[in-house]
């Protein structure tokens, strides 16, 4: 998987999976898999992430 220098921050999530590409909110892409499944399973991880990471914020 190819990875991006830049960490994200909270608005470029949700993040999707378009094929082999993962992508930001506003459509640029941030890393590619071997496999569309991967890169599915990395962006519902990375979401659900941020999402607990928001909820902790709060609690």
């Amino acid at each position: 998987m190819s990875t991006s220098k830049m960490p994200l921050k909270p608005d470029d999530f949700p993040v999707s999976a378009e094929g082999k590409t993962i992508k930001k909110q506003d459509g640029t892409p941030i890393a590619t898999t071997e496999a569309s499944p991967i890169a599915d399973d990395v962006a519902e991880r990375l979401n659900e992430d941020e999402a607990r990471r928001e909820e902790d914020k709060w609690a």
